[in-house]
């Protein structure tokens, strides 16, 4: 009897110690997932602005305005290149800790650990690529990424608008281009045309606009010569000589190479330039 009442003791004691373990890992469990969810909501933070934005864009000529936009650009990718990195250090490690929990969980309740396929990526993503620098968007005749549909017919139908001298036709195809596909990768030489369009009919202050806003969209494209040169051309036209002679002067310093060089020269001194 005795043998007997020390093996029942003996039972009841390891019962006893094996249900303690098993409410400490669920303890244990429950307390990763506080701290995933902790971490959950602090990536939910970041897509919450903390104030009106206030980019400094000042300057006293265009291309001073240019330039502190394309640093403004700059800034922005690489404070977007560090919070990538961030929220892919988040989804590693709490992909890792689910799938942790995963297999804690299914051990704890006897199922069949070899049942246990891939952890799924935290936020549904198989996987999330460091962002790339931005790279030039390059005109019609170079590459380009996917386009909307319709959108090459109706670029194509504006440019041809603009081949036969109907400006006024194709200043407002291309201005419902803009609004139709923003972000296109053909915007900067549809801005382009659009300025040459509204040349034509004599709207010469619009036309600066739309050269300076191809200028600004690839700033580094095989277009940019060309719009800069249209913008410094036009400013000159405006009666804006000394913005002119400045942004005329930027084409040869920016693009040496290119074929719009001599133009520019030739424009320069016609404005007298010194």
């Amino acid at each position: 009897m005795k043998v007997a009442g020390w093996v029942l003791a003996a039972v009841v004691a390891t019962a006893g110690m094996a249900q303690a373990q098993d409410q400490q890992t669920l303890a244990d469990i429950r307390q990763e997932l506080t701290v995933l969810h902790v971490e959950i909501q602090r990536l939910k933070r970041e897509f919450s602005t903390t104030g009106s934005p206030a980019p400094n864009l000042s300057g006293s000529s265009v291309l001073e305005r240019v330039d502190a936009i394309e640093a403004e650009l700059q800034r922005l990718t690489s404070q977007t290149e560090q919070l990538n990195q961030r929220v892919q250090n988040i989804v590693t490690d709490g992909t890792n800790r689910i799938g942790d929990l995963e297999f804690r969980l299914v051990e704890l309740e006897g199922g069949d650990l070899s049942t246990l396929g891939e952890t799924s990526t935290l936020g549904g993503e198989t996987e999330i690529t460091a962002a790339a620098p931005a790279a030039p968007i390059a005109p019609a005749i170079a590459e380009q990424g996917e386009l909307a549909v319709g959108e090459q017919a109706d670029f194509d139908a504006a440019a041809q608008a603009l081949a036969e001298g109907n400006f006024q036709a194709a200043a407002d195809q291309f201005a419902q281009f803009e609004t139709s596909y923003p972000g296109s990768p053909l915007a900067p030489e549809a801005n382009l045309k659009r300025g040459q369009a509204l040349e034509g009919l004599g709207d010469t202050r619009e036309a600066a606009r739309a050269f300076l806003a191809s200028f600004t969209g690839d700033s580094e494209g095989a277009l940019a010569p060309q719009a800069l040169f249209e913008l410094g051309a036009a400013l000159g036209r405006l009666g804006q000589t000394d913005q002119a002679c400045i942004t005329l002067s930027e084409v040869g310093v920016r693009f040496p190479a290119s074929e719009t060089v001599p133009a520019a020269t030739q424009e320069m001194a016609s404005l007298g330039c010194s």
